[in-house]
């Protein structure tokens, strides 16, 4: 059985124009949603954004890919073993 797991997403923003996208993609999976935070670093023009859910790994693995194949994003997944 593919039982659910917590896991926290990382998520670099190098374009910003690229952070529309993204929010409607986490929008769609916002029923795993545990909690997010958005980091703006002005400095270096990036943004880090930190995504906390709690679903089966195959939507965990889903919503990252997704994520992955937008330009300007890079994205990681941290899952628990249990």
């Amino acid at each position: 059985m593919n039982e659910e797991r917590i896991a926290v997403i990382a998520i670099v923003v190098d374009e910003i124009s690229a952070v529309s996208e993204v929010n409607n993609i986490l929008h769609e999976y916002s029923d795993m949603i545990i909690g997010r935070m958005g980091i703006p670093y002005r400095e270096r023009g990036v943004s880090v954004i930190s995504v906390a859910v709690d679903a089966v790994p195959d939507k965990i693995s889903c919503l990252t890919g997704r994520l992955g194949r937008i330009a300007g994003i890079s994205v990681k997944a941290a899952i628990s073993k249990k």
